[in-house]
């Protein structure tokens, strides 16, 4: 059919037809883009690229070189993840994704490429150490590469990058340089072997883009390098464990270069190869320390021999049979190789074999699934068992009647009385929760509208801390609301306390840790300048904040509640052991910390194991989730209180939902003796500590949720019931 209708169109007026057409279509294509694949050519198309990729794997293409076959294994191995869209799917790369709005850098020939150190850190312990504390080659001086500017959320991390003794120029090849010679002796020898038995890791970057250890025969790319590595005694036929020192470095640097697109050349991975060792000067040259520069003769590292990783010349981290030090000369060489790997794919290989999304939609799934089962509580309590409630109480004529009544309407002269135990904490406390998480989902929102990047830690603490400042009103005006309701008189000593009570609990722990990190002599040791940032931050404009948040707490009229008040309490009955503290709480946390448990192994992977942790649109749904879960949990454990005739609702609504920070306590050290090695104590110091502060954050959150949905419910109730 088509033949026939391209036959007849063979006359002029059919080529001006189609000519017609074809301009058309093409307008229309250039004006409201490609149109989309239906979903069977998606199907399809993705059925041949899954054939590529497997007939790639049996042909022996590993997923972490910088060719053309390992970036199609490992764009499809990492589809999911540059999926984005819920009803639209649009696939982007991973670039976009974790650095929106960056753009490549363009190096010309001979141009100077900096490479910066950061931290040396261990999954074994959490004491990381800055690359300069180690005997290496001093810094370059500061004319010769550019700075970073440290923001709070760096300095109270420890990142700070600074540039690195190795010299490279784009696209020049470096054979093997001698850098300097340092002798380590004596507490400096003993603490180098410490950190090589901890598994310490060296951290360099090149145009942001992290240093990797790959292995194609293994199959696997790691960040960072190891300071050394130990030997067992099967090894090395000692009668105890050998401890080597990597002095050497093979950088490997892939470069894109395409004159049709851009000037210059585009860095797409860095690689290094770590190799230990000793090396040799020549005959009647002496060893002196610091005496060895660029220009010095060495005859293990020349452009002929080029250092390998050979047992027989390991360096080795010991004393000599008469104490001497060990002398080391630092090295290293430079291969650039030419990639077809786009720009936009250079971090691919940093996300391999790091979970799929689908676990997130999981973990979402889970939760919604709880939300749904205590919504349809709270939907039977609310229509059902409250509407036939209401109405049989509202339909009471006699005396009598009213005398046999039973349940919650019961306390109805009580259900309003304001807490007589510590009313003013209770204050504090909610309105602190609102605050941590009034902060903390402005933050997330932040991240989801591109305006935070979360791959940059630093930044994002410094975001977190800033709006958690100026949300500081808030938590002044909450608290206010709730003191003023329980009848308290004394409001500055409560806008002191919600000003000061949390801040100062977290700085006083902090400094405590910050102690022993000093005398460890840590990257993380925040110095005096940077304490008195945040007091000065504190001071000057989360404490004005808060006491303008009360004031206007303060001044608004008291809530009204739709029941009066009797003057004498009623009389509590005995109840049950399950509805009382502190069975109630323990019960009642559990769900809330069920929500968020599977998402909370991601987050505590990120915090500890340096993994990437980037997907903030599935943490804003988890802590949306969290809210209402919280909310639907206190509704329902306040109901069958008020239905046992117990008024004193307003501390267990707090802590019936608080106590889900326990359980994150709880499943931190779960997560610290499963899935951390952590050797020393100051190690398991700083996690206890840190999480610590994060279940309280945690504790505070849900509780006030809790806390607030229970007086909105129930004003709700009782306000549809006719009270005499």
């Amino acid at each position: 059919q088509s033949s026939i209708i391209m036959t007849k169109m063979t006359s002029e007026k059919g080529r001006r037809t189609m000519s017609l057409f074809l301009r058309s279509a093409l307008c229309l294509a250039l004006l409201f883009g490609p149109v989309e694949a239906s979903p069977r050519a998606r199907r399809e198309a993705l059925r041949q690229q899954k054939e590529q990729v497997e007939a790639l794997r049996a042909d022996g293409v590993d997923a972490v070189s910088n060719n053309a076959q390992s970036a199609a294994i490992r764009s499809y191995e990492l589809r999911k993840k540059k999926t984005r869209g819920i009803l639209r799917k649009r696939e982007k790369s991973l670039a976009s994704i974790l650095f929106p709005g960056v753009s490549p850098e363009d190096y010309n020939a001979n141009e100077a490429v900096p490479i910066y150190v950061d931290l040396v850190e261990s999954r074994k312990t959490q004491v990381p150490f800055e690359f300069y504390d180690l005997p290496t080659c001093p810094e370059p001086p500061a004319e010769r590469v550019r700075g970073f500017r440290k923001s709070l959320g760096n300095r109270l991390q420890g990142h700070n990058l600074m540039p690195s003794p190795f010299l490279i120029k784009a696209n020049q090849p470096v054979s093997c340089t001698p850098l300097c010679s340092v002798t380590i002796g004596g507490k400096r020898l003993k603490w180098m072997r410490k950190l090589v038995e901890r598994q310490y890791r060296v951290h360099l970057s090149l145009d942001q883009l992290p240093v990797l250890m790959r292995s194609k025969e293994l199959n696997y790319a790691v960040r960072g390098y190891p300071v050394g590595f130990k030997a067992p005694p099967s090894y090395t036929g000692l009668k105890e464990d050998e401890f080597f020192l990597y002095n050497h470095l093979k950088f490997t640097i892939s470069y894109r270069e395409d004159p049709s697109e851009f000037e210059g050349i585009r860095i797409i991975g860095f690689d290094v190869h770590p190799v230990s060792i000793e090396h040799k000067l020549p005959e009647g040259s002496s060893f002196k320390a610091g005496g060895i520069s660029t220009e010095t003769e060495v005859t293990t590292c020349d452009a002929e021999n080029e250092p390998i990783n050979d047992p027989s010349t390991y360096l080795a981290l010991r004393a000599g049979a008469t104490g001497e030090d060990v002398e080391v000369i630092y090295s290293y060489d430079v291969n650039w190789e030419k990639t077809d790997v786009q720009w936009s794919d250079r971090w691919d290989v940093y996300l391999i074999g790091s979970p799929d999304d689908d676990i997130h939609y999981f973990a979402i799934v889970n939760s919604l699934m709880i939300v749904v089962f205590l919504t349809g509580a709270v939907a039977t309590i609310m229509i059902r068992t409250l509407r036939k409630d209401i109405a049989g109480y509202n339909e009471m004529q006699t005396l009598e009647e009213a005398q046999e009544e039973t349940g919650w309407k019961l306390v109805h002269g009580d259900v309003f009385r304001p807490p007589t135990n510590y009313p003013m904490v209770l204050a504090v406390a909610t309105g602190t929760g609102t605050q941590i998480g009034l902060s903390f989902m402005l933050s997330l929102l932040c991240s989801m509208f591109k305006l935070l990047n979360p791959m940059k830690k630093g930044q994002t603490l410094t975001s977190v801390i800033i709006l958690y400042v100026l949300c500081g009103s808030v938590a002044g005006y909450a608290s206010s609301r709730v003191f003023k309701f329980a009848d308290g008189s004394e409001w500055k000593k409560c806008t002191v306390l919600c000003a000061t009570a949390f801040p100062g609990l977290l700085v006083s722990m902090f400094i405590v840790l910050n102690v022993f990190l000093g005398f460890a002599g840590a990257a993380t040791h925040v110095s005096f300048v940077t304490i008195l940032l945040i007091f000065l931050l504190w001071v000057f404009l989360s404490t004005p904040l808060v006491f303008v948040g009360s004031y206007l707490g303060f001044r608004a009229p008291k809530i009204e509640v739709p029941t009066k008040t009797n003057q004498i309490a009623r009389i509590v009955p005995t109840q049950n052991f399950y509805s009382m503290l502190p069975w109630s709480a323990l019960l009642g946390g559990i769900l809330p910390f069920g929500s968020v448990c599977i998402e909370l192994f991601f987050i505590m992977g990120a915090l500890w194991l340096h993994q990437y942790y980037y997907v903030m649109s599935f943490l804003f749904a988890v802590i949306l989730i969290l809210a209402a879960t919280c909310s639907t949990v206190s509704v329902v454990m306040c109901y069958l209180q008020l239905c046992g005739e117990d008024h004193r609702w307003w501390w267990k609504s707090f802590f019936n939902c608080a106590s889900a920070g326990l359980y994150l306590f709880l499943y931190s050290l779960w997560f610290l003796s499963a899935k951390l090695q952590l050797a020393g104590i100051l190690p398991k110091m700083v996690f206890l500590t840190y999480m610590s502060m994060i279940s309280i954050a945690f504790s505070l959150f849900c509780g006030a949720v809790g806390f607030f949905s229970c007086f909105w419910f129930t004003k709700k109730i009782y306000g549809a019931v006719k009270v005499d």
